[in-house]
């Protein structure tokens, strides 16, 4: 048996890889983080366990990279999807409703990935990260930002502190409050994107659609 090429090498690397930052998204929305083991991902993923140490220095990096991927994932299947636009309005308000989708569809994992960003390591610098950061910024640009090294971070910074407040225990912001204060910082219309029943909340302006 001839050895393997390089090229199917490197791509057995990132299925292994892809397996475990889905393995890792699973059992953290199901269990939590706490309950959630290395040993448990490399299982899930059937990958051996030394493979987990091999890509991810621990478990809380390899928990940010497997969200930022879902982020990414998600994000990029908001903008892409039928009918197709390049209108940049369009394509920032389905980027807000898809990131605020996920606070409301996956709370757990969300909450347990905001917490750890605020711990002293803050982002992780993964490839993950760097294509989720590359998504957005492509929308800020086609929305049509002259300064997108200033808009996209501050983008960012709104779309976390909307999630955090979707998420925060015991005293959560309606989803649709948040969404309509984004909306009306960006000039979007409520009709864009993915809104969500019952029209916006009472006391909203958004501009007109005629």
């Amino acid at each position: 048996m001839s050895p393997r090429s390089a090229s199917v090498n490197e791509e057995l690397r990132r299925r292994s890889r892809e397996r475990l930052l889905q393995a890792t998204v699973e059992l953290v929305a199901e269990h939590g983080y706490e309950a959630t083991t290395l040993g448990d991902i490399a299982d899930r993923a059937g990958a051996a366990r030394g493979l987990v140490s091999y890509y991810f220095p621990g478990k809380r990096q390899l928990l940010q990279s497997a969200v930022h991927r879902l982020m990414h994932l998600t994000l990029d299947a908001a903008l892409e999807r039928e009918p197709r636009t390049d209108d940049g309005r369009e394509r920032l308000a389905r980027a807000v409703d898809a990131v605020l989708g996920l606070a409301r569809d996956q709370p757990l994992l969300m909450r347990t990935h905001m917490a750890g960003i605020l711990q002293a390591e803050g982002f992780v610098q993964c490839p993950e990260q760097q294509r989720l950061a590359e998504l957005l910024r492509d929308t800020v640009t086609r929305y049509g930002s002259a300064d997108v090294d200033t808009d996209y971070p501050l983008l960012r910074a709104l779309l976390m502190g909307a999630v955090v407040a979707v998420l925060l225990p015991g005293a959560p912001m309606p989803l649709a409050m948040l969404r309509a204060e984004l909306f009306q910082r960006y000039g979007l219309d409520w009709e864009l994107g993915v809104p969500p029943d019952g029209g916006p909340p009472p006391g909203g302006t958004f501009p007109s659609t005629g």
